[in-house]
């Protein structure tokens, strides 16, 4: 590891007792700053209410950290919308946003175009599919944003179980996103989760990164933002425990080969050969092939859209 994510490490990696609470809102009460809570959701109707319930309840009512919940609804076939709106979020609906420029399916997707029906001088994106939800995930990441004007991006730290073994969530990170950062980007080496949905920064750095469409918009955020404001600027914090709905294997095949070729853009800025992943499943006949079209759209920086030029000279 390079002493400098060593010296990182020591000087940027939290816990959330290093901020207790009445500490974070002093300082947001001294310098006047907004925070906004996003979380993207797709047929998340049995977690999604939970979440919203618990940050109003602690965050809202009990203490005025949170300014405003927004869930951005991508296409939900579920009560997903109902549910979130019955809690106390303002419920969005993806396609509603900006829709001179059509919608892509993925995460990435609904994180950017967040940025145009929030206002926030931090934002909070928190997935939707959490479950055992605590209000730390929320204090926890906002903290040092309100409390350290040098900091710009922090990401939540946390275990992550499977099937009971401790430890044995996060299968990309291990698999695609570690290596690649570790050979890569050596200097966000220090990540626990870099892949991790939990994460909060400053809009104004927000609103200058490009955002991948689907799956890999964690780990182009995060090279994006090195480049830009450089690694003393991000930060992480341990959060605990975090527990959600897991992915079957091919699925994860998908979202390891998303990431992937947005590690490959950063490289090279190039042209991707093959822009597409073909898996096996056994069937009737033997293993059959299903190919995917791997995500090869990104959307240029908020500050680029003349709607949200538009908005904040207003």
């Amino acid at each position: 590891m390079l002493e400098e994510v060593e010296r990182w490490l020591s000087t940027r990696s939290w816990s959330l007792t290093d901020r207790p609470l009445h500490r974070i809102l002093a300082a947001k009460q001294r310098t006047g700053q907004s925070v906004s809570v996003v979380l993207p959701a797709l047929n998340e109707e049995e977690t999604v209410g939970e979440i919203v319930a618990v940050i109003r309840h602690d965050l809202m009512r009990q203490v005025p950290l949170v300014d405003e919940i927004v869930v951005v609804d991508s296409g939900s076939t579920d009560r997903t919308s109902e549910v979130a709106a019955a809690a106390g979020a303002r419920v969005v609906h993806r396609d509603e946003i900006l829709p001179r420029i059509p919608a892509a399916p993925g995460k990435g997707e609904v994180l950017w175009r967040s940025l145009l029906v929030t206002r926030g001088d931090v934002v909070c994106f928190i997935d939707a599919d959490l479950r055992e939800f605590s209000s730390d995930f929320v204090s926890g990441i906002v903290g040092p944003l309100l409390t350290d004007p040098d900091v710009d991006l922090v990401k939540a730290m946390y275990d992550r179980p499977l099937g009971g073994a401790a430890g044995q969530g996060g299968r990309v990170t291990e698999l695609m996103a570690r290596p690649l950062l570790n050979m890569h980007w050596p200097q966000l080496a220090g990540f626990v989760q870099p892949l991790g949905g939990e994460y909060a920064a400053r809009r104004s750095l927000l609103e200058q990164l490009p955002f991948p469409v689907g799956y890999g918009v964690e780990l182009g955020m995060l090279v994006d933002a090195l480049h830009l404001v450089g690694l003393e600027a991000l930060a992480q914090v341990d959060v605990g425990v975090r527990k959600h709905r897991h992915q079957d294997g091919q699925a994860l095949g998908r979202m390891a080969a998303a990431i992937y070729r947005t590690a490959q853009l950063r490289l090279a800025r190039g042209h991707l050969v093959r822009p597409a992943l073909t898996q096996f499943e056994r069937g009737p006949d033997g293993f059959e092939p299903h190919t995917y079209s791997v995500d090869t759209e990104e959307r240029p920086p908020m500050t680029d859209i003349a709607e949200y030029a538009r908005r904040k000279v207003a």
